[in-house]
C-alpha cells in the first residue's frame, strides 16, 4: 500500500469538498482489497441530510461492485492541523462492509498519522 498515494488522493478530494456552513473540508481515499482507490468529499446542505467524505467513497466503491476494502485515510479542515476521525455513523455504515481489523488512518499536519481499526473506533457496533 502507497500512503502518499492515498494521502495525495484524499487532498485533491477535500477541493471538491462543498462545506459552506461548517468551512470543514473533509477528504478521503478509500482502498480496495484488489487495489482500486475510491475518493470522497463532505457535501453539507442547509439542512440535518449532508454526508460526510467517507460514506461518498463507500457508496461509489459499492455501487460500481466492490465490496473487499482494505483501509480508508481521511484528512479534514482548512489545513488538516489536526486528525479528522469518522462520525458514528460513517463507523456505523462501515460496520456494515468492513471487518473489524479493517484499518483507518487519519492523517493531519505535516505528514503525522493516526492508525486506528474499526473495531477501536467502535468497539460495541451492531454487527461486528
Amino acid at each position: 500500500m502507497d500512503i502518499n498515494l492515498l494521502i495525495d488522493t484524499a487532498k485533491k478530494a477535500r477541493e471538491h469538498s462543498y462545506s459552506p456552513y461548517s468551512n470543514y473540508r473533509v477528504g478521503c481515499a478509500l482502498l480496495t482489497k484488489s487495489g482500486k482507490i475510491f475518493s470522497g468529499c463532505n457535501i453539507e446542505n442547509d439542512g440535518i441530510m449532508s454526508i460526510c467524505a467517507e460514506r461518498v467513497a463507500f457508496s461509489k466503491a459499492i455501487s460500481e461492485g466492490e465490496k473487499d476494502f482494505k483501509c480508508l485515510l481521511v484528512l479534514g479542515g482548512k489545513e488538516a492541523l489536526e486528525y479528522t476521525s469518522p462520525c458514528g455513523y460513517c463507523r456505523q455504515f462501515m460496520s456494515e462492509f468492513c471487518d473489524k481489523d479493517f484499518e483507518i488512518y487519519m492523517y493531519y499536519g505535516d505528514n503525522k498519522i493516526e492508525k486506528r481499526t474499526l473495531n477501536e473506533l467502535l468497539p460495541y457496533s451492531f454487527n461486528l
